[in-house]
């Protein structure tokens, strides 16, 4: 009876744990009608009822936290013990698990991580960007990357990137039949490209700082855009002010493509953050993902 039920107890976990049938199914590679009839079965041998399922989502019955409880951490540490098996070797090897964003996936994670896995080519990288805040333990990612502020509480975090600001910015033309803001208020009377954050539960208000004080400015315009790369376009293309980070769009400023506006309201702040467990510094191939990633001072 063991030997049948492992595999299907493994695939319970990733279900409880990310309390969807689809993400699941995702996760383990395998069909989301599979997935389903697989824990069935399982409950069926076992006799109990292991999830409650409902339309927006699954969650484990009385039974199933028992199971999660008692048996998931004895497969966490074959997981651990097999991987550092692995890293026995001389070599770093095996996949490494990152979610960030699109914009820390292209300044930061690509042009640091790329000669590395050209150096190390049996070590992996599976980069998931997604722009709400991940779970990091429950979705089996190894780390996350974000901004300092958004970092979880626990974890151990390392600098992987230098301070960091927005800049309101937008093409000469547009100013041609339009006043520069000299206040973050007024940005109420100008056209604006709104970002859409899960993060911030609906359109990101934009944020400011001057001597001490904060404001945060919900603005309105043509387009809204769910990633920042669109919104730098738009700004390009004259639809309004848009607000992004320095990074992408200093190289515009400097050649007269973009002019930025507010910056005296706009002070830097910490950086982007590598995040990960405790658990994961045993592992030689993380080790040198964060040494590759750690940002240093010039």
């Amino acid at each position: 009876m063991l030997r049948e039920n492992v595999t299907d107890l493994m695939s319970f976990v990733v279900v409880a744990r990310v309390e969807s049938f689809t993400k699941a199914a995702a996760q383990i590679g395998v069909s989301q009608s599979a997935l389903s009839h697989a824990i069935r079965g399982l409950e069926q041998r076992l006799g109990v009822r292991l999830l409650t399922r409902t339309t927006r989502k699954v969650t484990p019955t009385a039974e199933g936290e028992r199971v999660l409880n008692r048996i998931a951490p004895h497969f966490s540490q074959i997981e651990e013990e097999l991987e550092a098996l692995v890293e026995m070797r001389d070599l770093p090897a095996g996949t490494i698990r990152i979610t960030t964003t699109d914009y820390a996936a292209d300044t930061l994670i690509w042009p640091k991580l790329s000669p590395v896995l050209k150096a190390y080519p049996d070590l992996k990288v599976e980069v998931v960007t997604d722009y709400s805040l991940t779970d990091i333990v429950a979705e089996k990612f190894d780390a996350g990357v974000r901004l300092g502020e958004q970092v979880s509480e626990g974890m151990i975090a390392v600098k992987v990137g230098p301070d960091f600001r927005m800049l309101v910015v937008a093409a000469p033309e547009y100013f041609k039949t339009r006043s520069k803001p000299v206040t973050p208020q007024e940005l109420t009377d100008h056209d604006c490209i709104n970002l859409r954050l899960p993060t911030h539960g609906g359109l990101y208000a934009w944020e400011f700082e001057k001597d001490g004080r904060e404001l945060r400015v919900r603005v309105d315009g043509q387009f809204t855009f769910n990633t920042i790369g669109p919104v730098v376009r738009a700004a390009l293309d004259g639809y309004g002010l848009g607000y992004a980070p320095e990074g992408l769009v200093r190289e515009h400023i400097d050649a007269g493509r973009l002019v930025s506006v507010l910056e005296n309201w706009s002070p830097p702040f910490p950086g982007y953050f590598l995040y990960y467990p405790h658990r994961r510094q045993s592992s030689l191939a993380f080790r040198v993902i964060v040494e590759a990633l750690q940002h240093r001072d010039e």
